[in-house]
């Protein structure tokens, strides 16, 4: 159960942690960097949703503001849920407190306090101020856990950065001849779908786009929601001509004297041999991408280990065994084993024969700037 940072005492309304996660799954619908998801309700007070809201781009109305117009005039006296913390500041859009306390509203279930130093607690002692009963911390986990990028910024002031493997159980991402589909079954692939619909953008080598040409979307059934922008870290060879990601407007990432396709039309020449991964952290940074997917290969996810911006990793354990003989998940070996990289083991998950293991790197370095 979810923790409850406010002793007020909620009127004529039951289910709040369930309303909770229809809220957050409003929010899932966009990807509104470098703004938070939020979603929200509004339940008139005999337990009916009346009104429905989430985020879209950055910008544009807040979620409050966007359910409170769909319930129209039935708002007074009802109760408003929402995942993150109204504000109470003016920015692109004016306060969201102004409109909740002008519509009416008599109670408001809060998932998470908004850790952005404008708002962190402000905009809940704005409403009670004027009287609205309020309820914080309703699912809270819940609520980090669909935006974990946004949270991640606001609270070390750079983006959160994952990488994420799949290999054999004795670490092997592709065979000899370079062959890696598949190495995990059915649940492990959709798990990535899920992983990759949480992120603003997702990264790739050249050597990855050469030998698999991904198409780096979120593809699981029934989904209609954002795909995250794909992301190319080019090297001195010309990258190749096609590749389904080019029909997604990617970032590409190259040195400055690298040849590239034609029609790419979002190219960032890099004054160096080599892309280093800190240039690419900061670049999405400052285009408002909060939370990055490193999907490889073995190069890249190397690069990004040894430049010290990983906050962490997702391997995706299959139920083979390849030999010792093909590609590891990291590219080339320590010398020694006081060179290797402490993790922090955050969570095991069996999917279906496979395996999820959560790891978190204590020593991510980019700083916001």
């Amino acid at each position: 159960m979810s923790s409850r940072a406010s002793s007020d005492n909620l009127s004529g309304l039951s289910g709040a942690e369930t309303l909770m996660h229809d809220a957050i799954e409003l929010a899932r619908r966009a990807l509104p960097h470098p703004n938070p998801r939020v979603g929200s309700l509004i339940v008139s007070p005999n337990g009916d949703v009346i009104g429905r809201g989430y985020h879209h781009a950055a910008g544009t109305s807040h979620a409050e503001i966007l359910a409170i117009a769909d319930a129209g005039a039935a708002t007074r006296g009802a109760t408003l849920i929402v995942t993150l913390e109204p504000c109470n500041h003016q920015g692109r859009t004016p306060p969201c407190t102004d409109a909740i306390l002008a519509a009416g509203i008599k109670q408001v279930v809060v998932g998470a306090i908004d850790p952005d130093e404008r708002v962190g607690g402000s905009g809940v002692a704005r409403l009670r101020s004027a009287g609205v009963i309020v309820r914080t911390g309703v699912e809270a986990n819940a609520v980090r856990s669909a935006d974990p990028g946004y949270f991640h910024h606001r609270t070390t002031g750079h983006p959160r950065v994952i990488a994420k493997m799949a290999a054999t159980l004795d670490g092997q991402i592709a065979a000899l001849d370079g062959t890696s589909q598949w190495i995990t079954g059915t649940a492990a692939r959709d798990d990535v779908h899920r992983l990759r619909a949480d992120v603003d953008a997702v990264l790739i080598g050249a050597g990855t786009l050469r030998a698999d040409d991904p198409s780096l979307t979120v593809r699981l059934a029934g989904y209609a929601g954002p795909q995250p922008r794909p992301v190319v870290l080019g090297g001195r060879v010309a990258l190749p001509k096609k590749a389904a990601v080019y029909d997604r407007d990617p970032i590409v990432f190259v040195p400055s004297d690298t040849t590239v396709p034609d029609g790419l039309t979002d190219v960032v020449r890099i004054a160096d041999d080599v892309v280093a991964p800190d240039a690419v952290v900061k670049e999405l940074m400052r285009r408002g991408m909060l939370h990055l997917l490193v999907e490889g290969g073995g190069t890249v996810a190397r690069a990004f280990l040894e430049a010290g911006v990983l906050d962490g990793a997702v391997f995706y354990l299959g139920g083979k065994i390849a030999g010792g003989q093909g590609t590891g998940m990291f590219t080339g070996a320590f010398s020694t084993l006081t060179d290797a990289h402490e993790v922090h083991l955050e969570s095991v998950t069996a999917l279906g024969n496979d395996v999820r293991i959560d790891v978190a790197f204590p020593t991510a370095t980019t700083e916001a700037t």
